[in-house]
């Protein structure tokens, strides 16, 4: 799939999100979406990788940013976000939420 073919709620509870604090983990996010065959499988991958991401060593943090990685504390901020974001995502039915 596509990231143009998750529902508003999900591009934005976890690729906007991911955006404000750098492209970088927003192009981790996207490159997820093409080994998915729906939303819902893209966003329990998504819900791994964040949790993974959480537990990485810096170094591990600085191989993933391309060595650029971001504030920490920032982003275990945007992280927890993303992980809110999503247990409230899954409370929505998929016919209940919006699509382009």
């Amino acid at each position: 799939m596509d990231t143009d073919d998750l529902s508003r709620e999900a591009y934005n509870g976890i690729l906007i999100e991911a955006e404000k604090l750098t492209h970088d983990l927003t192009l981790q996010y996207g490159l997820l979406s093409y080994d998915c065959k729906n939303e819902t499988e893209y966003v329990e991958q998504v819900e791994k990788l964040t949790k993974k991401i959480l537990n990485l060593e810096d170094c591990e943090l600085d191989d993933l940013f391309w060595g650029n990685f971001p504030d920490k504390n920032k982003l275990n901020f945007t992280l927890r976000k993303i992980i809110s974001n999503i247990e409230n995502l899954k409370k929505i039915p998929i016919n209940a939420r919006h699509y382009d």
